[in-house]
């Protein structure tokens, strides 16, 4: 028993190394640049701040054990045995091997009345809101198959959009945009948005979006209701739109088969370039802003790179798609007709077959979208609502500040009341929000010009104090401190030292061109003496 306890306190003493994973994680969770202490001779400041940094460092270790533990590495996916193929998988199959909690959240809705339908989800991905082309508005708690409202507003709607929380949401309707309450209710008609296609609502800076069939983009501050700017794209009708998360800003697709993006502050469009042959049907962009994927009548799906404005690979489909989504892992779903394919890595490269297939019983496709921090897709068509269920999709980690699934009343309420402090104004949205903060340093002829500006400044104003003083009239208490103080001040830069500056300068070049030319006389005066006497020219 005692040579137990003596191995364990052996054990105990032994410091683990640390692993090269475990050291890159905590040098994320790392604050800024450690003091140096052995430089410090004062010896109580230096115990001092030899605690602070210990400190620091154990709350640093301790974060990247804490993020071991919470974040997994890897989010499950499916993977098959042997000759079979992943997009061969039923939903009945994989609805079968899960838990009765994840099989709940794969259901149909029969709706063929009031089809075809288009869908939004929240941020958190806990609220669900539906579109129906006749009127039909729905808002519901999809987890929990709980229904919050539904209203019938008697006209064609195009699309639908949550605005910053479950509260409030817009919908695209014949002549113009309105914003209903979680009650159903109609809070606001927006006149300004006349004929909308399609809806975005950017949630960092409270800027509701819409595009139509006159082509004018227009951008309005839900918060204040004022209209922040107009942009007329001069490219036709448009219903094809989605912003970009990173910059937030807008990324268009024209029947031209050209895609624009756009920001607040710039009239024409910071990017245009031409991606198909015809008409665009739907464009994705990824959670990292770096890939967008089109989608045209030309039946191609292609992947370009934003920060090169370059195409990376395509796709061919077999009839033309009509919606495409992008998952917060980076899976692609691609829907045309009543079938959905769901790619696995195939922006950064070109996958050779699909993840995951589906084919809907009845109705055609209209809009598909991922769940945020689900395995679970939506599906709108035109008989009703269909949730799918793709292991791999959703991102498992979530921060509560940002979006939390679980989110309380109490937590709603704080959240609301610092999202609009934290508000962004929309000079913000650029395509490189990381420029943002950071100083643009002046070309050298524009530096030389201010420099030049302000030494002409500098005499001129040197020149018309002199004129004061000599017209100024001699009085007593000329010698008095303060007086004299302020001629030193009038005589720190003097108005002829550039010129004395270029005269030394001009005497020294002067000397050492003299010097040059005595030397080289005494060595051509050394090489014609006898040899005798060259000893006497060195």
């Amino acid at each position: 028993m005692v040579k137990a306890v003596g191995m364990a306190k052996a054990d105990k003493g032994v410091k683990r190394k640390r692993t090269k994973e475990e050291k890159e994680v905590a040098a994320r969770m790392k604050r800024g640049i450690g003091i140096k202490v052995k430089s410090i001779t004062d010896k109580k400041l230096k115990g001092k701040l030899r605690h602070a940094e210990r400190v620091v460092r154990e709350a640093q270790e301790k974060a990247a054990k804490v993020s071991a533990w919470l974040l997994p590495s890897e989010a499950g996916t499916l993977e098959a045995e042997g000759i079979e193929r992943t997009y061969n998988f039923k939903q009945e199959d994989i609805i079968s091997h899960v838990e009765v909690g994840a099989a709940r959240k794969a259901f149909d809705l029969s709706l063929p009345e009031l089809g075809p339908y288009s869908l939004d989800f929240t941020r958190n991905g806990r609220y669900m809101l539906l579109g129906g082309t006749r009127g039909h508005l729905a808002l519901m708690d999809w987890s929990q198959s709980r229904l919050v409202t539904e209203v019938q507003v008697r006209e064609t709607t195009r699309d639908v959009c949550f605005l910053h929380n479950e509260l409030f949401f817009a919908a695209a309707q014949k002549k113009y945009a309105y914003i209903y309450d979680s009650r159903g209710i109609e809070v606001h008609c927006l006149k300004d948005h006349t004929e909308p296609n399609v809806l975005q609502f950017l949630p960092h800076h409270f800027l509701l979006c819409s595009v139509g069939d006159a082509g004018v983009l227009r951008y309005q501050d839900t918060s204040h209701g004022a209209i922040v700017a107009q942009h007329k794209t001069r490219l036709g009708p448009c219903s094809v739109m989605r912003q970009n998360p990173y910059n937030a800003s807008l990324v268009l697709g024209h029947t031209s088969g050209a895609v624009t993006v756009w920001t607040p502050n710039m009239t024409t469009p910071a990017i245009k370039m031409l991606c198909h042959r015809g008409p665009l049907s739907a464009v994705a962009v990824d959670v990292s802003g770096h890939h967008l994927v089109t989608a045209g009548v030309d039946s191609q799906v292609k992947v370009w790179d934003l920060r090169m404005v370059r195409p990376l690979h395509a796709y061919f489909a077999h009839s033309a798609a009509t919606s495409l989504d992008i998952s917060a892992r980076g899976m692609l779903a691609v829907g045309y007709g009543r079938k959905v394919q769901i790619w696995k890595d195939a922006l950064r490269t070109k996958a050779s077959a699909p993840y995951m297939s589906h084919t809907l019983l009845n109705g055609a496709l209209e809009d598909v979208q991922f769940c945020p921090f689900e395995d679970v897709m939506g599906l709108g068509h035109s008989s009703g609502l269909t949730t799918i269920l793709v292991p791999g999709a959703g991102e498992p980690n979530f921060d509560s500040f940002v979006a939390n699934p679980f989110q309380s009343l109490s937590e709603r309420r704080e959240q609301e009341v610092h999202q609009l402090l934290d508000k962004l104004q929309p000079d913000t949205i650029v395509l490189d929000p990381d420029s943002i903060g950071c100083l643009r340093q002046e070309p050298k002829e524009v530096q030389k010009e201010r420099q030049m500006a302000q030494v002409d400044a500098n005499r001129a104003r040197r020149k018309t104090q002199q004129d004061v003083n000599d017209a100024r009239t001699p009085m007593k208490g000329k010698n008095r401190p303060s007086k004299k103080h302020r001629k030193k001040q009038l005589n720190v830069i003097e108005e002829k030292r550039p010129e004395v500056v270029e005269r030394m300068a001009e005497e020294k070049r002067r000397k050492f061109d003299a010097e040059a030319r005595a030397k080289e006389a005494r060595q051509a005066a050394a090489a014609e003496a006898p040899r005798a006497l060259a000893r006497f020219y060195k």
